[in-house]
């Protein structure tokens, strides 16, 4: 069984730096300069997602900030063939394998680890024989995490889409019907010995829910920290959510 951490671990998506930067060209903003800050502030890790389009972390990305900090990289990734031969080039700490459409503005919803359970197979066991964690991004629920479960996968990542969209509407029964879906999975997960992270939309008014549910090690949050950063810098939007992730606990 795996048992909560006392301390919730804070991922950055930098992904957003790299949206920005390529808008116009060019190498500014450089998302290893926010790779930098995140160490700096106290961040626990780097996430950034190789997108089959390139259309904001680029491949050069990868290895520049693996040489500009010692957090651990956290690679979002579709289950490809290519995908997974750029992870196992540049073996970061972690893989979160995540579902990908090229018509989508951002990831939305989880991966079907029920439906794809054929294709992830060979995937998972070629990363895990290479030493990288792998991690599935998937809804808190019993089947996907069942199949989570079947593939040994050691962590699972719960996406918080609809809870941050249920918050944003207001809609207080939906709020707590999505909180309860998630802890009580985070709960079920870790009684199986998976870890549960979870992410997606989480910003400062709606994160301690999400942070107070005891098994969850780990929150991975980019979009909201990006934008606020435009405001308060990206350290000062780091500190924040750490200080609202830790008063939960």
């Amino acid at each position: 069984m795996t048992l909560p951490s006392s301390r919730l671990r804070l991922g950055v998506n930098i992904d957003h730096v790299a949206t920005i930067r390529n808008a116009r060209g060019g190498d500014h903003p450089d998302p290893v300069r926010a790779a930098a800050i995140v160490a700096a502030v106290g961040g626990d890790g780097i996430t950034a997602h190789l997108r089959e389009d390139r259309r904001h972390i680029r491949d050069a990305d990868l290895a520049r900030i693996q040489a500009a900090t010692d957090l651990p990289l956290n690679l979002e990734m579709a289950a490809t063939r290519e995908m997974l031969a750029i992870a196992l080039r540049h073996r970061p700490h972690a893989a979160c394998i995540v579902p990908e459409r090229r018509e989508e503005r951002t990831t939305e919803g989880g991966l079907d680890a029920a439906g794809l359970h054929n294709t992830l197979v060979p995937i998972i066991e070629e990363l895990k024989g290479a030493g990288i964690r792998v991690s599935l991004f998937i809804e808190a629920d019993e089947r996907q995490l069942d199949a989570a479960l079947r593939l040994g996968a050691p962590v699972v990542e719960f996406h918080t889409g609809e809870y941050a969209h249920a918050c944003l509407d207001g809609d207080r029964e939906r709020v707590a019907r999505e909180l309860k879906r998630i802890t009580d999975m985070a709960a079920l997960a870790a009684k199986n010995g998976i870890e549960p992270h979870a992410g997606h939309g989480l910003t400062f008014d709606n994160v301690q829910p999400i942070a107070a549910i005891p098994q969850i090690a780990e929150l991975n949050i980019g979009h909201f920290l990006i934008g606020e950063a435009v405001f308060v810098g990206l350290a000062g939007a780091i500190r924040r959510m750490r200080e609202l992730m830790d008063a939960a606990r």
